[in-house]
């Protein structure tokens, strides 16, 4: 097996060297696919904070990018506040299984906050204050066991607060005005 590792690995260098987008090469693909589906949903970018979001810059030099030291290539840090980004917010963000923080505020996003965001069990503050975001807070945010703010304040949001973040026991902020 270990063989086998070595010789794709060396097939994937000597691909990367001789492909044209080598700012691609060897990255983790999950994370690029998540920020590029991010992107997609976004209808609106008038000042161009998502201009450097393209394969001749890795992912980890984009505009509003956090990548871990320790995990080469992991995104840690999603942070793109007042953009004047308009658009929703992708489910595809809960397969940015390292972030630990999401700092989305004064922006135009709308819709509501994916129930995949559930996924970022690492995730330590989310900040999306001050967005035009509707439906109800999702239950499962609770499985964000980590979770230390929670910022959803000047929002369109509906319905009853979920018992669920009771359980938070780590939550220090939580904002919902």
């Amino acid at each position: 097996m270990a063989k086998w590792v070595s010789v794709l690995y060396t097939a994937c260098v000597w691909w990367c060297f001789f492909s044209n987008t080598p700012a691609t090469c060897l990255v983790n693909e999950t994370d690029r696919l998540a920020l590029i589906a991010f992107k997609a949903a976004i209808d609106q970018d008038p000042i161009g904070a998502l201009r450097s979001w393209n394969d001749s810059v890795h992912y980890c030099d984009w505009n509003g990018i956090w990548c871990s030291r320790r995990h080469l290539d992991r995104v840690v840090k999603l942070e793109l506040r007042s953009q004047g980004l308009v658009g929703s917010l992708s489910p595809h963000i809960g397969n940015l299984s390292f972030l630990k923080t999401i700092v989305l505020q004064n922006n135009s996003f709308r819709g509501p906050i994916p129930q995949e965001i559930s996924h970022l069990f690492r995730l330590r503050s989310i900040t999306l204050s001050n967005n035009s975001l509707n439906g109800e807070i999702p239950n499962n945010i609770s499985r964000c066991s980590n979770l230390e703010i929670l910022d959803l304040m000047d929002n369109n949001l509906t319905g009853i607060i979920p018992a669920e973040l009771g359980s938070l026991s780590k939550l220090k902020g939580l904002g919902l005005s």
